[in-house]
């Protein structure tokens, strides 16, 4: 059986390339929706050009500390550092503009503007007019289905194309911090390959994600390092390596038993 870490402190498959100071830090964190415990005491890190996965079922709160640390929900308790600064009470457009992109479950495309508006309104925090039109064509070359469909209204765009746009869009604001809901959520498998292999792409290019997704293999394929939550407290973590080695503890870990 693989050994994991039990502490999710401890450091991942990319600690000789770490510096002292994560690029985004997760401390303690407590989220509640009403009298209801979503998130309870959960620590993590993510290293600058790291990929890091949260795995979980359904309901284990995963969605839920990607959209605390956007800041589109608040946290109760806890703090969230990025670059060492504490970002947890700030609003949604100011942690955006400190470099944390979310590509939110659902994809959430604005359905009656055009590819090209909903790109250019991932940038809305940028001034650098020449950057973000360079940027773009970045992305119509990455996903040139897109550059083909820049005009059409994003509503009438499939699952799939939607998917890419909200990839794009996020992208579009150059974060710091990616943070991915479920990119493959709905998709069809030929689809789900290709949204994985662009995501390759971007851990080669040094994109620092966090990324949430029920497909397991997937996740653990591009991961550094991984959380596994259960109702709201991270019950294993690990490196990507050793947990897909011993998947019976991240199975195990889902339920609540010991491995």
């Amino acid at each position: 059986m693989a050994t994991h870490e039990r502490a999710p402190e401890t450091p991942g498959a990319l600690a000789g390339k770490q510096s002292a100071e994560p690029l985004l830090r997760v401390a303690e964190l407590r989220v509640n929706y009403g009298a209801v415990a979503a998130i309870r005491g959960v620590s993590l890190k993510v290293t600058a050009g790291e990929v890091v996965a949260l795995l979980g079922a359904n309901g284990a709160g995963k969605s839920t500390l990607l959209r605390t640390v956007s800041g589109l929900t608040r946290p109760r308790a806890g703090r969230i550092l990025l670059g060492g600064e504490p970002i947890h009470r700030l609003p949604p457009a100011r942690i955006v503009r400190l470099g944390v992109a979310h590509c939110p479950e659902g994809r959430r495309v604005f359905g009656t503007l055009t590819v090209a508006e909903n790109l250019r309104l991932g940038a809305a925090a940028r001034v650098d007019r020449a950057g973000v039109a360079a940027d773009r064509e970045r992305i119509y070359a990455m996903f040139p289905i897109l550059g083909e469909r820049r005009t059409q209204p994003a509503g009438t765009l499939s699952g799939g194309e939607q998917q890419m746009l909200a990839l794009g869009r996020a992208l579009m604001a150059q974060p710091r911090v990616l943070l991915l809901d479920e990119p493959s959520l709905g998709l069809a498998p030929l689809l789900v390959r290709q949204i994985f292999r662009t995501l390759a792409d971007l851990k080669a290019d040094g994109v620092t994600m966090l990324l949430v997704e029920q497909n397991i293999n997937l996740a653990l394929d591009l991961a550094d390092r991984a959380y596994v939550l259960r109702t709201g407290e991270v019950s294993l973590a690990g490196s990507a390596v050793d947990l897909k080695a011993d998947y019976e503890a991240v199975a195990a870990a889902y339920l609540g038993a010991r491995p």
